[in-house]
């Protein structure tokens, strides 16, 4: 099962790349970067080791070293106080060694099991001492080529056994042309200070109100340089620098189920950071979208028109497509290979067309997670054309081949500990058919009625979803939405509603698309999958789909605590004679 996040509440292994402070830090961009001494380690190490591991036996015909240098800042309040305020340095060297040849090498995967997706992360001396740096590198190959020797014995045997198909007899490896790219470097100076203070703010105004049972607001800056060298000849750095603010709040409604609400800010210029306006008046409005929410009904079970959000599409398309177009999928057995041989086939309405575009920054002013200049195989970026016209026309690619598609298209990542695999980065799903909000209002009003249905669902925020695409299972989605209204026919008010998980199967649900708004929306989380967290970005316009099935979602048989939050509670003393202060008065 795979799952979209919102955001990370909670502490990875990863090269993430959240977000700043406001005039606290600056990046080191440099006109003309020159290749840093650890590329240079690198480089030294290489040379040595691929001329000595090509005369083994088995012989090694591909090494790489990924080196990441990270400087994490993290700031984390709750409920009024402080509960983290931390600053660390790291430097990690990723090492593949590749045994056999591009056609049949010891990553193969054998029969019906995955190869794993795992690597070992080496630690390496923070300081650019090169001799200590090659060491390191020298100690790490020569681990991983022992391994992948082994492996590649187990693959021989394997595959003079096993039925192949024509997608696990594509290559192991793709040929790509060497890239050599030295991008500057980032850094930065992060003052804490004037963020313990703002966590803490903003955490006892959500404490401000009763229907809050628990408040956290998180801000990182990550300040991540990247190194790769490989015995292609490529070598490439260049550096990131993003800062995020993450606000989360917890309630409990009377029947026990358990409600959420999020708000995050992402900006890499620390001169755009929120102001403090700007994120206080999403604190009031999350708040008072939870007040709402304990009062809100349980939505029962409905298939019948609906009209999602943009961002609500954005995270849609990425569990309904997105998942199925990577690349490795098409060539695992234990996959569903829903679209695998629906290249040249109509897959959804006309009016509709998918890429996927590391290189894009921003859309519309808004930062995205999803941007990278190379992947984690050192392909550079690229803007893929996925679904034209309605057309499927390619799939997400890293280095892992399939017939038809014998190249990466810079889609291969992972997380720090994982080996890269086709991803997504940034998706976006852009219409001819777009219309504005108002009209595509009006013609989901007008479709409850044709279908007589009682009422149609406005589904208007999100925080995540999961998709299954493993063959063993149904080829399944769950979208989980957070605010949703009951549109009505006659004209009464729409009725907020609670407990909703929008589900169904990808080649049915995309049919249903009818129209689109004309203004797209940003959705930016991590996705979880086989190899790890990785940051992703999906836009998309709002949609109006002709059919929607929803279910309940899971809830708790937990009852809400049996006293109000201390500060609520009328018996309670008063602390050194202040009174807390009401919700209310603090807007």
């Amino acid at each position: 099962m795979i799952r979209l996040l919102w955001g990370l509440l909670f502490s990875l292994l990863s090269v993430s790349v959240p977000s700043l402070a406001p005039g606290t830090a600056s990046g080191l961009a440099q006109s003309q970067a020159q290749p840093s001494p650890v590329l240079k380690a690198m480089d030294l190490e290489l040379s040595r080791s691929i001329d000595a591991l090509r005369q083994a036996d088995p012989p090694a015909y591909f090494v790489s070293y990924t080196v990441t240098d990270q400087t994490a800042v993290t700031v984390e309040g709750s409920n009024g106080a402080l509960l983290e305020s931390d600053q660390q340095h790291n430097r990690v060297l990723e090492t593949q060694v590749r045994v056999g040849s591009y056609d049949l090498d010891s990553t193969h995967n054998i029969g019906d099991r995955d190869m794993s997706q795992s690597s070992d992360l080496s630690m390496l001396p923070l300081d650019n001492d090169i001799p200590a740096l090659r060491r390191s590198i020298w100690l790490s190959t020569d681990t991983q080529y022992r391994r992948a020797a082994a492996a590649y014995i187990r693959v021989k045997t394997s595959s003079q056994v096993q039925v192949q198909n024509a997608e696990t007899q594509a290559p192991d490896f793709s040929h790509e042309k060497p890239v050599t790219d030295y991008l500057p470097l980032d850094s930065f100076q992060v003052d804490r200070t004037p963020w313990e203070e703002r966590v803490r703010r903003y955490t006892a105004a959500f404490s401000a109100s009763p229907a809050i049972t628990n408040s956290i607001a998180t801000f990182t800056a990550n300040s991540t340089n990247q190194f790769f060298a490989s015995s292609e000849g490529t070598r490439e750095q260049f550096g990131q620098i993003r800062y995020r603010l993450e606000l989360y709040v917890q309630g409990k409604a009377p029947d026990g189920m358990d409600l959420e609400r999020y708000a995050n800010f992402d900006w890499v210029d620390p001169a755009k950071a929120p102001s403090d306006a700007d994120v206080m008046a999403q604190v009031h409005q999350l708040v008072d979208q939870m007040q709402a929410l304990q009062k809100a009904p349980v939505v029962e079970p409905f298939a019948g028109p609906a009209l999602l959000s943009g961002r609500a599409a954005a995270v849609f398309f990425h569990e309904v497509l997105g998942h199925r177009l990577e690349g490795f999928r098409q060539k695992q057995l234990t996959e569903g290979q829903t679209f695998t041989n629906k290249v040249g086939q109509a897959i959804m309405p006309s009016f509709l067309s998918v890429s996927d575009d590391p290189t894009l920054k921003q859309i519309n002013g808004q930062s995205l997670l999803g941007f990278y200049p190379f992947d984690d195989e050192g392909v550079p970026a690229k803007d893929v054309t996925l679904v034209k016209n309605g057309v499927l026309e390619n799939f997400l690619m890293s280095r892992s081949p399939l017939p038809g598609f014998p190249n990466s298209n810079g889609h291969g990542r992972r997380q720090l500990g994982y080996q890269p695999i086709a991803r997504m980065g940034n998706t976006i799903v852009r219409s001819s058919k777009g219309v504005p909000f108002a009209e595509l209002r009006k013609m989901l009003i007008d479709m409850i009625r044709q279908q007589g249905k009682p009422y149609g669902l406005l589904i208007d925020d999100i925080s995540g979803g999961f998709t299954i695409t493993g063959r063993a299972q149904p080829q399944a989605f769950q979208v989980e939405p957070l605010i949703v209204y009951k549109v009505f026919p006659d004209g009464r008010p729409d009725e907020l509603v609670r407990g909703v998980n929008i589900v169904g199967t990808p080649l049915t649900s995309l049919t249903k698309i009818v129209a689109t708004g004309d203004r797209d929306s940003v959705f930016d989380g991590y996705c979880v999958d086989e190899s790890g967290a990785v940051p992703v970005s999906a836009a998309a316009p709002a949609m109006l789909f002709s059919e929607i099935e929803v279910a309940k979602k899971e809830t708790s048989t937990d009852k809400p605590p049996i006293l109000p939050p201390p500060a609520h509670d009328p018996k309670e003393p008063e602390p050194r004679g202040v009174k807390p202060t009401p919700w209310g008065q603090l807007r």
